[in-house]
């Protein structure tokens, strides 16, 4: 019973943060901000980076680009088995008193995805360039706030995805030679 204590204990301060995060949607000029940054955190950001790579630094490009592909791969492969293994309600599904601003892509809740990729492609096109570093940690940083704002997640399923991601991109880093963060 003493483990029940500090789980539930978590899950209300995790609930409680996603409620007071959900009501900042309220705000019209917020909830659009979130909404554009989700949607670009779909996936357009990362295929336009990727396409803008290629154009600018040819065959660097294009190698840069096909590891943030690679690591894409492997990261929805991660998030979609890991979110049909944990099967957690998305937090607007288990509290009447969260919105849904924007429709989710998927049931699930744990972990979020748009946030694991973020973080792994941020990690990923910094090691290859890191002056993006200004653009890709800001940009990062908004899409994983915005799924709790947006109500879709709840600030454990960023946080998770923050550290899954970092992991992915780190060990795609190790298994790439000449490509560190480091460097």
């Amino acid at each position: 019973m003493r483990t029940s204590l500090p789980r539930n204990a978590l899950r209300g301060r995790d609930a409680g943060w996603c409620l007071r995060a959900n009501r900042w949607g309220e705000w019209q000029g917020v909830r659009r901000f979130f909404a554009v940054i989700s949607r670009l955190g779909d996936g357009v950001f990362w295929y336009v980076l990727m396409g803008a790579l290629i154009v600018m630094d040819g065959l660097d490009g294009l190698a840069a680009s096909a590891h943030l592909a690679a690591t894409g791969v492997i990261a929805l492969t991660l998030y979609k088995l890991l979110k049909r293994w944990t099967r957690r309600p998305r937090p607007f599904a288990s509290d009447v008193r969260i919105r849904a601003w924007i429709a989710p892509l998927d049931e699930f809740s744990f972990p979020s995805g748009h946030t694991l990729h973020a973080v792994a492609f941020t990690v990923v096109a910094m090691a290859h360039y890191p002056a993006l570093a200004v653009l890709l940690i800001p940009f990062a940083a908004c899409v994983a706030v915005s799924r709790v704002v947006l109500g879709l997640h709840y600030p454990s399923d960023v946080l998770a995805a923050t550290a899954i991601g970092s992991a992915l991109a780190g060990l795609s880093l190790w298994l790439v030679p000449g490509v560190s963060l480091f460097a």
